[in-house]
């Protein structure tokens, strides 16, 4: 009967990894996109006028939610992992944004990979989870692929402004890591409406200085900015409730892909011959932490 039930909560904890993997690709997929976006929008608005747009619609998106059960919603036992989680957003969001009004697209968002390896050692030291030789081999891996692109030496991986996207690596990863833990026992709307309001605060705060009122093709651009940003928000949660945190960290490697695909039609970025070797052994790491968890459902349910 004991073994029953192991197998039964062996099989749920991989199903969850699995469809965790899923969710992580489209959210990845989404935040490329706003990463395109922002690109184009740091050319007129300060980066912190396009992060307050992004978090006043997440926390509009969220009210529905909290009023069902306000003001209960809103009670948090855990004060510090809560800001923990929005330090490291604001890091996290302020930085994506500046470092690709300054690095290529494909640049900044490869050097932001750096956030699978601090969710990986967060993982390990904060949350007790069992990495495992086959998500090591997986973020090895993923890692050779991004220092074939980036190539020791060569301008964008020695440029001060690279620092900007580890920073917010770093700040990605401590976010993570607390929403990996704060998911158990609160819900989306609950962690959202906390990142939105405070991250929005200390963003909208300097706009008394920064605000630039925006045409109409801006407004546009930035509230569409806003809803994909939120519905990633949304769908990134949930893959971290449903996976793991150290293996929905690795499917990061995929907005890579998203990015030379966004860089070349809208920015002429072309892929070298790195670039695409690289591409394929992050692509290939992806595929086979995918394909382990998998592998491990169907013998879990044998």
């Amino acid at each position: 009967m004991a073994i029953t039930i192991q197998m039964q909560q062996r099989s749920t904890t991989v199903s969850d990894n699995v469809k965790g993997i899923l969710w992580a690709l489209l959210a990845t997929a989404l935040f490329a996109i706003v990463a395109a976006m922002a690109k184009v929008a740091v050319n007129e608005y300060h980066v912190l006028q396009i992060l307050f747009f992004r978090q006043v619609l997440v926390f509009l998106s969220c009210l529905p939610s909290i009023a069902k059960s306000f003001p209960g919603s809103l009670i948090t036992q855990h004060p510090k992992i809560h800001a923990s989680r929005l330090l490291g957003a604001f890091v996290a969001l302020s930085c994506s944004i500046w470092a690709v009004a300054v690095l290529p697209l494909t640049t900044a968002i490869t050097l932001g990979f750096a956030q699978v390896f601090f969710v990986a050692l967060l993982a390990l030291s904060f949350l007790n989870e069992s990495i495992g030789k086959h998500r090591i081999i997986a973020v090895i891996a993923g890692f050779i692929g991004v220092v074939i692109i980036m190539r020791p030496g060569v301008e964008g991986i020695v440029d001060v402004y690279a620092l900007i996207p580890i920073l917010g690596a770093l700040g990605a990863g401590v976010a993570v890591i607390s929403v990996r833990k704060l998911s158990q026992t609160e819900s989306t709307a609950t962690l959202l409406v906390y990142q939105s309001v405070f991250v929005g605060a200390l963003a909208g705060v300097p706009l008394f200085w920064l605000w630039i009122t925006p045409d109409f093709t801006g407004t546009v651009l930035l509230l569409a900015m806003a809803v994909l940003a939120t519905i990633a928000n949304w769908v990134g949660v949930k893959a971290l409730r449903l996976g793991e945190a150290s293996v929905v960290g690795n499917i990061q490697y995929m907005q890579l892909i998203y990015a030379a695909i966004l860089g070349y039609f809208l920015f002429d970025e072309v892929p070298d011959k790195y670039t695409i070797v690289g591409a394929t052994v992050i692509i290939g790491s992806s595929i086979y932490i995918f394909h382990r968890e998998a592998l491990s459902k169907k013998k879990a349910l044998i």
